[in-house]
């Protein structure tokens, strides 16, 4: 095999390693937080927000391949783009937390310092409200084009709508969610990761 072609494989492999191992990490966040009853700070609070940072950290992998098998389109592109910024904005929460359970040593000076990063001007709808909703309607819309084109089975778009209802009813369903991801995103069965050398389209 030429160094081109290793050169070539390689992302592909780093991309099915995230579609994996990025909802198994948010799984991980789950469980984790599901054992801390107080919700830190403490060990639990700092592994268990490092494990959902490397988590979504990972769709900033995912959202694109996803873009990739739609094809070359505007729908899949705003879809993409859409994630991506939902992704930021969950990252940028995850951070806050982890600073904000590293500063505080209970829980009522957690949520004073919440409170206090939460108050300023647009962070509350940027990184806590909007923001991240935009990661799941971005990952709906893909995995639904997906299905409408015949490139992946009903099933997925199913498990993807169910999970991001159970996240979003309570945290505690988040290992539910996160399972469900995990099976809707598995790799065996989904289209090339990569597109072919010619095409060219953004996020390609």
């Amino acid at each position: 095999m030429t160094n081109q072609a290793l050169e070539h494989r390689r992302p592909a492999t780093l991309t099915r390693a995230a579609f994996i191992t990025a909802p198994l990490c948010i799984l991980a966040y789950g469980v984790i937080r599901l054992s801390d009853p107080e919700h830190g700070p403490g060990p639990a609070w700092t592994v268990g927000h490092l494990a959902l940072l490397a988590g979504v950290l990972q769709f900033a992998l995912v959202f694109p391949a996803l873009r990739r098998m739609t094809g070359p389109n505007r729908p899949g592109t705003a879809a993409a783009l859409l994630g991506l910024t939902g992704t930021l904005a969950v990252v940028a929460q995850a951070a806050i937390d982890l600073v904000v359970g590293i500063r505080a040593t209970d829980r009522p000076g957690m949520e004073r310092l919440f409170e206090e990063v939460q108050s300023q001007p647009g962070v509350l709808p940027a990184v806590y409200t909007v923001g991240p909703m935009l990661f799941y309607v971005g990952l709906v819309w893909l995995v639904v084009q997906l299905a409408v084109q015949r490139r992946v089975s009903p099933w997925r778009p199913v498990l993807v709508v169910l999970g991001t209802v159970a996240m979003a009813a309570s945290l505690d369903l988040m290992p539910l969610g996160a399972l469900l991801f995990a099976v809707a995103l598995s790799p065996r069965g989904l289209p090339s990761f990569l597109p072919a050398r010619s095409a060219r389209h953004p996020l390609g």
